[in-house]
Formats: C-alpha cells, structure tokens, sequence
C-alpha cells in the first residue's frame, strides 16, 4: 500500500432531523392537543490521533466523509433519534486546516480527539409551541444543516529521534537492528521511499528518506519528506563511512536543512558514522576526529558488529531519556 501523508478531503455534520405536525387521537376525545415532536440533532465530526502512520492510505479512494442525519421527529411526542457521530482517524502528527476558514487543527498525542463540525439542531415540532395562548399550534420547523467544509489534511510525523542522511547511509539497516521496523534495505540509493517507524525501549524513531542536493528546491525525494524532520526530538545524522569526503557529505544535509527550515538546524543532533567495516579501523579513528570537529557527538558503527552495537544502545537509550 502506498504510503500517503497528505490528502484533501470533504466532510459535513449530520442535518437535524425535522421536527412534525401530529396531533393526539384519543377514544372518547374530539380534540386532545398536538404530539408532533422534535427532530433529532445532527451526529458531530471528530478527528481523532491514532498511532498508525499509513491510515492516510486507506482513505485514497475516498473523497467525502459525513456523519448520520438525525431522525424526524413523530407522533406521540416522540423525539427523532440523534444523529451518529462520525470519527475519523487520523496519524498522530497530522495538521488538519478547515480551507474555507484557514483554521489548523495539530494532533499530537495518542488518543487526542477534536470536534470539528457540529451537527445540525434538531427542529420543533408542534408540540413544542404550545401555550396557554396556543392550544392548538400548528407552527414545527424543519432541522438546521450540519456544519461543511474542505479540509487538507497533511501528516508531520512526531518521533522521538529522526533519522537523516544521503541515499545508502544505513539508515533502514541501522532503524532494523534497533527495532522491529523490517525496513526495506538494498545496495543502491533510494530504497526508503516513505518514512519508517520503528520502536526502542519505548521511544519512536523514524526513518526520513535520503536527502540529496537540492533537496530543499525540489530535488530528488526528500523535499516531500523534510517536513517530517520538524517535529524530531533529536535528529540523527547517518554519514557511511564509504563516502569519500565525509565532512563534505554530512555539509550538504545540513545546508539542506538550512535552507529549508532554518530552525532544524536548532535541533539536538548526532553524528553516526555507518558502515565501520568498510573501512580500516585506523580509517575510521581519524574520520571520528575530523567529524568531532564540526560535531561533538560522535558515534561509529557497523550493524554487523554486535559489540559496537550494544555499546551504541545503551548510549542511546541515555540520550533519549535525557531528551524526555
């Protein structure tokens, strides 16, 4: 499937239902007073934050969502029944803009739920407008239309560290040996065409496409995904150690981010330089030294080396909970 993290949509509240004209029949009685009663009120349209980053997906193919009418009112004084609210599900992240009022709406934690539409009031029947004036009313006024509009809804994932890079850093590999996350991995660029999640000790990490550059114009596949970077605790910075201007290839995201976002460069970041088995390890000590001058924070890996590995765990871990 497809991923999708932004989509243009229709949704409208449920109309009220009527409110009637009845009258009481009762053995024995000529005229025993109106019974028509109110219409129902119109169901609600909520939005409401999920942890599932391709819910977007699901709804490609649909363009209108609307909650239930409510029923008319009847005879006896019966009520219409109420209008069936509609839910949608959102991914935790998605920024939802009402484009007939320009109002935004951000969803940032599991669970959270808001209104965005009312239903319609329901409407009078007779009944209701009897007095000690008006015996016999045969005023009832229909129900009030939901509230609509167009929204755009656009997905900035929320996690607690980002992974960056160029195309073949390691990224999907290293998020793979850090969670769950089976991310697709090749030895060849551009093989993460979407954002991946994965999950360690608790914390969200995710998986940012390869940037390139010009990424910031337009170019290649990453300008879709920068905005994803925004809302990243901590970034972290994937260099493979098999490029051969390493300094150079961890400039070029930066001025990328830059040029972008400039408050993206603001963001605690890390330097991982990947893929420590290609190289010497006298190779890898100095790239750490010149790296350590335009960052302090420095680590150097190979997902094939377990002990490297677990050291890089535990360093991490500590990082995020400082983060909290």
């Amino acid at each position: 499937m497809a991923f999708v993290d932004e989509m243009t949509i229709y949704m409208k509240a449920g109309n009220g239902g009527n409110g009637v004209l009845r009258w009481k029949h009762e053995k024995g009685r000529e005229f025993a007073g109106p019974s028509g009663g109110d219409g129902g009120k119109g169901g609600d349209v909520y939005i409401r934050a999920v942890r599932d980053v391709h819910i977007l997906s699901k709804y490609r193919n649909q363009k209108e969502f609307l909650a239930e009418r409510a029923g008319d009112g009847g005879r006896d004084s019966l009520h219409g029944k109420d209008g069936e609210d509609l839910i949608l599900d959102l991914p935790i992240g998605s920024i939802v803009k009402n484009l007939s009022t320009g109002e935004e709406v951000s969803l940032l934690r599991d669970g959270e739920q808001v209104l965005l539409l009312k239903g319609g009031r329901g409407g009078f029947g007779n009944e209701h407008f009897k007095s000690a004036t008006n015996r016999s009313p045969v005023e009832h006024i229909p129900g009030m239309v939901g509230q609509e509009a167009d929204f755009s809804i656009e997905l900035q994932l929320v996690a607690d560290i980002g992974l960056i890079g160029l195309p073949n850093a390691g990224k999907s590999s290293l998020l793979n040996a850090l969670s769950r996350a089976n991310a697709k991995t090749a030895d060849y660029p551009f093989t993460t065409l979407e954002p991946n999640l994965g999950e360690f000790f608790g914390f969200i990490l995710a998986d940012i496409p390869g940037l390139i550059e010009g990424a910031s114009e337009g170019k290649g596949l990453g300008h879709k995904f920068l905005r994803h970077v925004r809302r990243t605790k901590v970034l972290a910075h994937l260099v493979s150690l098999e490029n051969e201007d390493v300094i150079g290839a961890y400039k070029t995201i930066r001025k990328e981010l830059s040029d972008y976002d400039d408050e993206l460069t603001k963001k605690h970041e890390i330097v991982i330089l990947t893929k420590t088995d290609m190289v010497t390890p006298s190779h890898v000590k100095a790239t750490i030294e010149k790296m350590k001058k335009v960052n302090k924070e420095v680590f150097a890996i190979s997902v094939l080396d377990d002990k490297a590995m677990k050291s890089f765990r535990d360093e991490l871990i500590k990082l995020l909970r400082a983060s909290e």
